[in-house]
């Protein structure tokens, strides 16, 4: 059974958005490149921020629906 996914604002989808637009299938690369680079400098709250984001990514990319639907 898939794992409910958590959004934590509206930003995330935002960037998550913006991401696709920009970088297409590319863009959990990108997100996941923006969090080793946030870990790599100690910043804890962007990285969980891009983790998070990737998350996004791939959800929205499932053709599938995934969860409960309301």
């Amino acid at each position: 059974m898939q794992q409910p996914l958590f959004v934590a604002d509206r930003a995330s989808l935002d960037r998550a958005a913006e991401l696709i637009d920009r970088f297409g299938i590319h863009a959990r690369g990108e997100a996941a490149t923006r969090a080793s680079h946030s870990r790599d400098v100690g910043n804890v709250l962007h990285f969980c921020r891009w983790r998070q984001v990737e998350r996004l990514i791939l959800a929205l990319s499932l053709a599938e629906p995934v969860g409960t639907l309301h």
